[in-house]
């Protein structure tokens, strides 16, 4: 059996504005010497199948959720994004695992082609809008690794040109405490505080080995902001048959929607109209039947069949936490070997096959008001070693149970994907 080292892998995704991503002074740094290709040469195509891979394993990930009770959020593209990192060192049989499971394309086009995608999104979403704020979308990554840790030129090589990402060494055998201490530090700085002691203690030990962390921020105004005024308290049934009060905000607009066999679905775009929030809404009594039946192809024909039309939508305000394990899901969705110490192979960190991964975690934060939209989300991967409707005025009241996605309109990559079983909760 192999030596257990811990490999944890962070995503961050905060509900205010990350700053630059640059470790404290007293921090020895190796990386390589390149830098991060800020113009990759990358086809339109590579991008394009990367997305559909990103979002085709958000959907199988939403799958495998969907028997948590209650309401469910998490961010897709953020563990996508970690464990593409993480991809960058897996070889043989957990590489070929990995990349069925996330549906990832051969390395030499995933990583240049995440490069691309991450460029775009943070730069097309830099759009001034008048009396409204920009849409924020900001994307870090840093590794913190054990001083006395050996990794592979191609490895650092890989994550500074497509990821901008160095090692930052830390003591993990002797003082792992004070390693954590200061990665949650990093963590709370690049959230302003809004995220404090991700990694709980006890989480590292002495035979950790690296920490990946990587960091995501979406925040944004509606196109169409809805009028305080208008909001009400407003009954929502729940699955159980319940009802409970909700303020609920209301607003006639002009907006992408559908109707289909047991569903309504509208799109809200946000300023700048880069990105946009879709609803699903099954029909009463349908909920389990759409939620169960909902895929990557189902999504994208409910987006591809939406049309401008007059709507009258009212929809509840909501804020709400999801916190959850991934391994299993991740096992049981076509990746075991990453998590078996006898079997895992990412040799291409180190050069020797001796770090699995142990744990997935995931934390979310989504909110809604009549303004605009905040969305958090925190990952930890824990590894060690060893129809036509234009001219008809409709009505679409947000009052039971319905699933979201966040989504970047250019590329159509999901950004963040749940549910709203109770917003009250």
């Amino acid at each position: 059996m192999k030596t257990r080292h811990i490999f944890l892998s962070i995503l961050i995704a905060s509900a205010l504005q990350l700053s630059a991503c640059v470790p404290s002074a007293n921090i020895n740094t190796i990386q390589s010497d390149q830098r991060r290709q800020t113009d990759p040469s990358v086809n339109e195509s590579d991008v394009k199948v990367l997305v559909d891979g990103n979002n085709a394993f958000a959907l199988d990930l939403y799958k495998s959720l969907r028997p948590q009770d209650g309401n469910l959020v998490y961010s897709p593209f953020s563990i996508s994004l970690a464990l593409a990192m993480m991809y960058a060192g897996a070889r043989n049989e957990t590489e070929a695992q990995m990349a069925q499971t996330l549906h990832f394309p051969p390395q030499q086009k995933l990583h240049p082609a995440f490069n691309a995608l991450d460029l775009k999104l943070t730069e097309e979403h830099k759009v001034e809008t008048k009396d409204q704020n920009p849409l924020q979308l900001n994307i870090a990554n840093a590794i913190w690794a054990e001083q006395t840790y050996h990794f592979q030129q191609d490895f650092l090589d890989t994550i500074a040109l497509n990821y901008g990402a160095g090692i930052n060494l830390s003591d993990f055998i002797h003082q792992f405490d004070a390693a954590r201490k200061e990665i949650n530090g990093w963590i709370s700085n690049q959230t302003n505080a809004k995220i404090k002691d991700l990694i709980p203690e006890g989480s590292l030990n002495a035979d950790t080995r690296m920490v990946l962390v990587n960091a995501i921020y979406f925040k944004a105004d509606w196109l169409n902001q809805f009028d305080a005024k208008s909001t009400q308290e407003h009954p929502f049934h729940l699955l159980n048959g319940s009802t409970v009060s909700i303020p609920t905000m209301f607003r006639k607009m002009n907006i992408p929607y559908a109707q289909g066999d047991g569903y309504q679905a509208a799109e809200l775009p946000y300023a700048g109209n880069t990105a946009a929030m879709d609803i699903i809404l099954p029909d009463n009594g349908k909920f389990a039947e759409i939620e169960s039946a909902l895929n990557a192809d189902i999504l994208n024909n409910i987006m591809n069949s939406m049309q401008v039309t007059p709507i009258s939508f009212g929809m509840p305000k909501f804020k709400f936490y999801g916190s959850f394990g991934l391994s299993e899901e991740l096992k049981t969705l076509g990746m075991p070997d990453a998590f078996d110490s006898d079997k895992a192979d990412f040799s291409g960190m180190t050069g020797k096959p001796e770090l699995f991964i142990s744990d997935v975690i995931h934390k979310a934060l989504i909110a809604v008001d009549e303004k605009g939209t905040e969305a958090a989300a925190a990952t930890a991967v824990i590894m060690e070693a060893t129809s036509a409707l234009r001219n008809q005025d409709i009505s679409m009241i947000v009052d039971r149970p319905f699933i979201f996605v966040i989504r970047d309109l250019s590329t159509s990559q999901i950004l963040f994907i749940g549910r709203v079983s109770n917003p009250a909760q």
